[in-house]
């Protein structure tokens, strides 16, 4: 599969599996000595439970390992939360960097 689906598949079990995903883009990205690809994520958690997985999801998430083969994820930050409590929600946007190994 590509680095994009374990990649979501990974989120996804970070999320607790209660996080539902709304949007990925994936543009390519490269310097002078790395090669990989960047990853805009929105998600949503809803609900009581899905808030308390999107709570823990914010706080893990920039630390995570990731164990995806051949990939490397350089770079995990969450840059945007929108919390709505009518009826409760959490959206969650997130920016990863991959680079290829080897």
């Amino acid at each position: 599969a590509p680095s994009g689906e374990k990649l979501l598949d990974a989120l996804a079990e970070l999320s607790q599996r209660k996080g539902r995903l709304l949007r990925h883009t994936e543009k390519n990205w490269a310097s002078i000595t790395f090669a990989g690809t960047r990853h805009r994520i929105d998600m949503v958690f809803e609900g009581a439970e899905g808030i308390e997985a999107g709570e823990c999801f914010i706080a893990f998430l920039p630390e995570h390992e990731f164990g995806i083969p051949g990939q490397l994820v350089a770079d995990a930050a969450v840059i945007e939360v929108d919390h709505r409590l009518d009826p409760p929600c959490l959206r969650v946007r997130c920016d990863l960097l991959l680079l290829e190994e080897g």
